[in-house]
């Protein structure tokens, strides 16, 4: 199963590491991942580390020059929120700096060497760009929250900006570039923001994922997202090699965020190496402060942040153990509690998603948690992906609480369209008001009511509500959802009776299609009527290698009789790649 989401973390299954983005799905534990090759670098030695220094806010000048006397390098520093970056390659460091006065916390980031890229990054490449003949059609995700619906009434305003905090953006995306600000991205991978001119680009295909979902373009092209109106930055705080974010990178991302005035930002990962990071641990304790301030930097400049849950089908209401961390070096099983907390997730003033599969179900792998989920969205689960951009201007599909986050975030971005003038927690409180209300399934893990509980926290949020329309009321519905085979150069078709609809079939007479299909450039779709009228639907291009067929057809059959027998006809015009009608409706 295809999953991307939560931590370093960007899949299904365990929210561990870095993801295989391809698939989705994440890797073993980090000693099976490759290497970053050892380089040379001015100030890096074999055994470096990187350790967050937490003093008061303000000056942070005299515990700066601490790090120097106790044998560390201030690598970055934020004032603001009085955290300086430190790296050192003494392993007495931390203890040595707890002992200086002023020093509030010390805790190292990661288990495992900073690399030496640190000090000399490497710009990450510009993808070839391939064009697309793909256009834009119903997605089930974006109908699922009414998205579809909205962008009648606003597609959301060019002056909300949203971050994507990631594995970075591809900028030259055509379903992208649109909407992309150049000016206001950034790495933040090691710490310290590197602007240089495309520094923000993806070293996977998650972030690019994600930010199509929030904002691809409404151009014709491939996809829509749920705020194609909208402006979005990338804020790579991914590392390259192994697509991992540590504290001091999602800590720079915060603080970019507030400073260059984000209005919402992404977060579909969680701070490596600690799947949870536990209080009683002074690492740990450091890391979770660290973030929290900056954080709440962040939402004190106005930036509301929406994060992943993650993917391991775990009760973050309920913790009791971690046998994924640290997930940078040699994994360890460990008893934790609720003290122990998911960043940013889990922190204060961060929107809480859940993943939710086509319907009103909880996916398979979504984490869960009484008064710990804030919101439900569509992330994908079986044989329903979330289809979005990638690299190099190409589409596809991942599952995951990565994916149902920037739907919410997305969302957020409408709301703050609608509204310039609201708060963060204003905009917080409206996701929940506004989503719909899902109650709990026949499963004993599920608590609470129907307005609230572990699966769904206050339901699946609704796009069309955060632009201030209404849902319409639906037309008659029919739908055959028995399996046709469609064999190579054969024509079939699947029949659907309409009854108790008097007149004619409308003018735009809503034709929904799902054909399952190794080789879609085989085949020719039509609609056929009642008396035997032919509606071509799609003839598609003889070289599009993609699979399947899943899009939303409008047809003006007003000269038609409404009841009687429709004909979905697939026509295969080719060897070698075969497939079935899975599924197909007609909405009068």
């Amino acid at each position: 199963m295809p999953v991307a989401a939560a931590g370093a973390a960007l899949a299904l299954a365990t929210p561990a590491g870095a993801a295989d983005v391809d698939t989705g799905l994440p890797p073993g534990p980090a000693a099976a991942r490759a290497a970053v090759p050892a380089q040379t670098a001015a100030g890096w030695a074999a055994g470096t580390r990187s350790y967050l220094v937490i003093t008061a806010a303000g000056d942070t000048s005299a515990v700066r020059n601490a790090v120097a006397a106790k044998g560390g390098s201030v690598f970055a520093h934020y004032d603001a929120i009085g955290v300086v970056v430190a790296h050192s390659s003494s392993a007495g460091f931390a203890t040595a700096m707890r002992s200086v006065a002023g020093v509030q916390k010390v805790g190292a980031t990661r288990t495992s060497d900073v690399p030496a890229d640190a000090y000399s990054p490497t710009l990450p490449s510009a993808p070839g760009q391939s064009p697309t003949s793909l256009t834009e059609t119903a997605r089930w995700d974006m109908t699922r929250i009414n998205a579809d619906k909205a962008w009648a009434v606003s597609t959301g305003s060019s002056s909300v900006k949203v971050g994507v905090l990631d594995t970075g953006v591809d900028d030259r995306h055509q379903d992208i570039a649109p909407n992309f600000d150049a000016s206001n991205s950034v790495s933040c991978a090691y710490g310290k923001a590197d602007a240089r001119a495309g520094a923000w680009r993806d070293v996977g295909t998650h972030g690019t994922h994600v930010a199509g979902t929030i904002a691809a373009a409404k151009n014709g092209k491939g996809v829509v997202g749920v705020a194609p109106g909208v402006t979005i930055a990338s804020v790579r705080i991914a590392e390259p090699g192994t697509s991992m974010f540590f504290a001091e990178n999602t800590i720079c991302g915060f603080m970019w965020a507030g400073d260059r005035g984000f209005d919402v930002t992404n977060n579909s990962y969680y701070t490596d190496p600690w799947m949870f990071n536990c209080p009683d641990d002074p690492d740990q304790a450091a890391i979770i402060e660290g973030v929290r301030r900056a954080q709440e930097y962040a939402e004190g400049k106005g930036s509301l942040q929406v994060a992943a849950a993650g993917n391991s089908n775990y009760d973050l209401a309920n913790k009791r153990t971690d046998s994924s961390s640290p997930n940078d070096s040699t994994p360890v099983n460990r008893t934790i509690t609720n003290a122990c907390v998911d960043i940013p997730t889990e922190l204060p003033g961060v929107v809480t998603v859940g993943a939710m599969g086509n319907g009103n179900i909880k996916a398979s792998y979504s984490n869960f948690g009484r008064d710990v989920i804030d919101v439900g969205a569509p992330g994908g689960d079986g044989a329903y992906g979330v289809y979005s951009t990638l690299p190099g201007g190409k589409y596809g599909n991942m599952n995951g609480t990565s994916m149902a986050s920037p739907h919410v975030a997305g969302v957020a971005a409408l709301l703050k369209s609608a509204d310039p003038a609201a708060t963060p927690a204003e905009l917080r409180a409206r996701l929940g008001s506004q989503a719909t209300d899902t109650a709990c399934p026949s499963d004993s893990r599920c608590t609470g009511t129907t307005a609230k509980n572990a699966f769904f926290g206050e339901g699946q949020v609704d796009a069309l509500k955060a632009v201030g329309g209404t849902t319409p009321q639906p037309g008659r519905y029919f739908e055959n959802a028995t399996d046709v085979a469609v064999a190579d150069n054969a024509t079939v078709e699947s029949p659907i009776t309409v009854t108790g609809v008097p007149g004619n079939a409308p003018a735009a007479l809503k034709v929904g299609v799902d054909v399952k299909h190794t080789y879609r450039g085989d085949l020719v779709l039509s609609l056929v009527a009642p008396d035997g009228s032919v509606y071509p639907l799609e003839d598609f291009a003889d070289g599009d290698s993609g699979d399947d067929v899943v899009k939303s057809y409008t047809v003006d059959a007003s000269s038609e009789t409404a009841s009687g027998t429709w004909k979905l006809r697939v026509r295969d015009i080719a060897a070698q790649d075969t497939g079935r009608i899975d599924t197909w409706n007609l909405t009068f």
